[in-house]
């Protein structure tokens, strides 16, 4: 479904920009995406809307065919988020333990507390972390939206199915450009009677 609206309290959710992850041979440039990420921030600090940062330092203790097991341990700083982002005292900081930024955490009650209806997801991995989030929001009953170009992954098979088949099932997509637009024009008349 293409980019039709944004509520009016819509809230900006980035996936694990995180130094031990950009670290890594991802897709995309990962400078290209924080840039495009950096747009979105602005904006929505900008409004006064919702940021939600995230970060992931572990993952979830069930046994899987693929991927480390036991404990994992990362180096120093790996989980520390991007000095891009340029955090401020009024985002909320979530830091995780499994792919989704909903279930390990009280994201959702904070998120619904503020009055948020819908969410804006970017980041890293496509088909990881930002899905599992994308999923999670859509069934705690936010709408999603979808930043296509502010988003990576390890993998162009995973990047591309995530786009194409899931993430029209879960919400809508669009360009950073075409969410800063509507963001503009639906929510300026909000912004300026602030």
């Amino acid at each position: 479904m293409p980019l039709t609206a944004l509520d009016p309290t819509t809230a900006l959710i980035v996936i694990d920009l995180q130094r031990g992850i950009a670290d890594q041979k991802l897709l995309h440039p990962i400078g290209e995406i924080v840039d495009r990420t950096r747009e979105l921030l602005d904006v929505f600090r900008a409004k006064n809307l919702p940021v939600v940062l995230v970060n992931v330092t572990g993952r979830a203790p069930g046994r899987t065919e693929q991927g480390p097991r036991g404990n994992l341990s990362f180096s120093e700083g790996w989980a520390d988020l991007l000095p891009q982002l340029d955090q401020q005292p009024s985002d909320i900081v979530i830091t995780k333990r499994s792919w989704g930024a909903f279930a390990t955490t009280d994201l959702e009650r904070q998120l619904k507390a503020l009055g948020v209806t819908q969410v804006v997801v970017t980041g890293v991995a496509t088909s990881v972390g930002v899905e599992a989030t994308a999923r999670q929001a859509y069934e705690q009953g936010f709408h999603v939206t979808l930043a296509l170009d502010a988003m990576t992954d390890l993998r162009e098979e995973a990047h591309e199915y995530s786009i194409r088949s899931v993430f029209p099932r879960l919400g809508e997509t669009g360009s950073t450009q075409e969410i800063i637009a509507l963001l503009e024009s639906s929510l300026g008349r909000k912004s300026a009677t602030l």
